[in-house]
């Protein structure tokens, strides 16, 4: 018998069963690994007694401790006495005060400098915290606090609004932390907030199916759900994210659909945040391709568990046993293989090992004893997010804990407004919505981004509060934000002695995007190099404009356009968007944005020399050399050192240059001019003046 069987039998956790067992000194692996009956026999018998036992143990210890811990009433009197004598202490001290003094002591009282740094170590200020607040915050005087703020400069009085900066800079010198107290932070808090395990009910899985390009995924959800949705999508490939709910013997399965290619490498690995189990396609006759090993690493990287479909097993090539050979080499081994997998062949097309697949789905789920609580606010993850034209901005949520009720105020990322009308995967409205379902909501102010956490406030003035929070977040990152292109880049970047050149490329056809990126990178050397921080095929959308933004890169698109949404945000963002038809175009417009990159080298160019003939000194003006120019030329611009007796002396600028009391910009080869130099008056007779220039020598790939 298997362990989640055992579980089940003797109406345990699997965990705390797979506990026992290797308390008992046997090697159990997993949930799948199979126990003997005897063992489960003894256990069974031993399942009573010890819980009576137990609870038989516990009570009279508890009454034990309460009768201990009760003080007597020749205690409490010792307590109470030095307490009532010294407040008449206190009271008679106050009285034999002068008047002036009488009632200022309690300013000064302080507690102990030991019990504020137990008590206090952070402390939370919002934007109307006044000085007095923050004064008692830190449990010291106001006036102490508004002296600390005359010493910054800042002019204030007690119920004034504390500047957060200030506050931070006051609380260092008492030995506390200051953080900035949000409307959002103290919703996300209570959202946060461990759940009692009372309240805690079993929940549908959510499930991610992923896999490699027309390996069957969506044929897969298609035979599950009895419906054509391959039909509806254009070429018969995924476009978007669905969310599609499943009733299976009376038990719910919420599936995730993920489009398959790389186009939209972030939107699975958004998916695979939200997914409690992987159902992994592989095609039985194409076996574990590029996008497949992408997708077990997304699912390895959310530490979600992977049920392996292998897909068109009805082919007459069909090869499940080389399927597993090749996901063995990436640690996914079925169960007879003593791995922890479950694998099941299927055929999406002919309706074979469907319900197997259920199952298999049903069995993980069971052995994670999934839970959420149902009875708090809703909290769920934008999956989609759209503009209908009819409708106004139109939502797709999974709902992650909680429930969702009809008029609910709602926050999703700057978006915000009322659930007005909710609607269920099979087009339906209705009234709530519960863990783990997938649901349609209309009535938010504006459309949020995909990805975006969506939570239920108390009403809609708070929901509008957070919004405006974080668009003012938003846009103080934004005026911080400078412009990318390939003219800029290297002046954004030139700091460190490693430069990198971040792009992002999109293509028509993988097989450009490898040819580009190798391209790309032979241009690259050690002292410079290009960044490709994703590739995919596809028009440029909002999400590469995004990416490009967050990574300051250029985004270059070979025979691809960009979608209306991706060219505005582009245009706000200040991200530049290249796109090109020829590959060697793309390579001559990186290695002149890279030739930026590489420090310059910096050379001497000697313009000329002059011999000093006489000196003249001028009051309040300085020396000034009569000099002939016996080489080249002397310019007012270029910079200037005195060689005497073949040893540079001085190395500095010109002042002035003169020719019979003219200002002149050069003065050439055997002509007389007077020169006056910059901070520098040490001149003497036969001493020779060279004029140079630096110039910088721009290094090529």
């Amino acid at each position: 018998m298997r362990v989640y069987e055992a579980a089940k039998k003797l109406n345990i956790k699997s965990s705390i069963l797979l506990q026992r067992l290797r308390n008992l000194g046997l090697d159990i692996k997993s949930n799948f690994s199979t126990v003997s009956d005897d063992v489960i026999e003894k256990l069974e018998h031993k399942e009573i007694p010890p819980k009576t036992i137990e609870t038989k143990d516990r009570i009279p210890k508890q009454k034990k401790v309460k009768i201990e811990e009760k003080p007597t009433i020749e205690e409490k009197r010792k307590e109470k006495q030095p307490e009532f004598v010294s407040a008449k202490k206190k009271e008679l001290i106050e009285a034999s005060l002068p008047q002036k003094l009488k009632g200022k002591k309690r300013y000064y009282k302080k507690a102990p400098k030991e019990e504020q740094e137990e008590q206090l170590s952070k402390i939370q200020i919002g934007k109307n915290t006044t000085v007095f607040e923050f004064a008692t915050m830190l449990n010291i005087d106001f006036s102490e606090i508004i002296q600390k703020l005359f010493s910054l400069g800042v002019m204030v009085r007690k119920n004034d609004f504390i500047d957060l900066d200030a506050a931070k800079i006051i609380a260092q010198d008492y030995g506390v932390e200051v953080e900035e107290k949000t409307l959002e932070k103290t919703i996300m808090e209570e959202f946060e907030a461990p759940d009692d395990e009372k309240d805690l009910q079993p929940r549908p899985p959510i499930v991610t199916v992923m896999g490699h390009v027309d390996h069957g995924k969506t044929s897969i959800l298609d035979a599950i759900r009895h419906t054509h949705v391959v039909a509806k999508e254009s070429g018969g490939i995924t476009q978007h994210i669905g969310a599609y709910s499943v009733n299976y013997n009376g038990k719910q399965i919420t599936f995730l659909d993920t489009p398959g290619h790389e186009a939209f490498t972030e939107m699975r690995a958004r998916g695979a945040l939200l997914t409690d189990i992987v159902v992994l396609v592989v095609a039985a006759d194409d076996g574990v391709m590029p996008q497949t090993i992408e997708a077990i690493n997304h699912a390895k990287a959310a530490n979600v568990p992977i049920v392996v479909a292998i897909n068109k097993i009805d082919k007459p090539n069909a090869n499940p046993d080389k399927v597993k050979q090749e996901l063995s080499h990436h640690n996914i081994m079925p169960e007879e293989w003593g791995g922890e997998n479950l694998f099941v062949n299927v055929s999406a097309k002919n309706n074979i090992g469907i319900n197997d697949l259920l199952e298999s789905i049903l069995l993980q789920a069971e052995i994670m004893e999934l839970e959420a609580n149902p009875n708090k606010r809703a909290k769920g993850i934008v999956i989609e997010a759209r503009l209908d034209k009819q409708r106004g901005p139109v939502c797709d949520v999974a709902i992650q804990e909680g429930a969702l009720n009809l008029g609910d105020s709602i926050v999703a990322g700057i978006a915000y407004g009322k659930a007005k009308v909710l609607i269920d995967d099979k087009g339906k409205r209705i009234k709530k919505a519960t863990v783990s379902m997938p649901v349609e909501i209309l009535g938010l102010h504006e459309v949020p981004e995909a990805g975006d956490v969506l939570f239920v406030v108390k009403d809609e003035k708070i929901a509008k509060s957070i919004a405006e929070e974080r668009k003012e977040k938003y846009k103080a990152s934004m005026q911080k934000k400078t412009t990318v292109s390939l003219e800029t880049v290297f002046k954004n970047l030139s700091l460190g002695q490693l430069k990198e050149l971040p792009i992002l490329i999109k293509s028509d056809v993988f097989g450009s995007i490898e040819a580009i990126s190798s391209s790309v990178q032979k241009i690259s050397t050690q002292e410079v190099a290009v960044k490709i921080i994703h590739s995919g095929i596809g028009e440029i959308t909002r999400s590469d404009v995004n990416l490009a933004s967050v990574s300051n890169a250029i985004i270059i698109g070979f025979n691809v356009r960009p979608s209306n949404d991706a060219l505005k945000l582009a245009n706000d963002l200040k991200v530049e968007i290249r796109t090109y038809k020829i590959i060697y175009d793309i390579i001559e417009d990186i290695k002149k944005a890279l030739s930026g990159l590489l420090s310059p080298t910096i050379e001497e160019e000697i313009l000329g020399r002059a011999d000093i003939r006489e000196v003249f000194s001028v009051p309040k003006v300085g020396n000034i050399a009569g000099c002939y120019v016996t080489y080249g030329k002397v310019t007012r611009n270029s910079k200037i050192r005195v060689i005497r007796n073949g040893v540079i002396i001085f190395e500095g600028s010109i002042a002035s240059l003169k020719r019979f009391k003219d200002d002149v910009n050069e003065v050439t080869s055997g002509f007389e001019c007077g020169i006056r130099i910059d901070k520098f008056n040490e001149i003497n007779v036969g001493d020779q003046l060279e004029s140079y220039i630096l110039k910088e020598i721009q290094k090529t790939l």
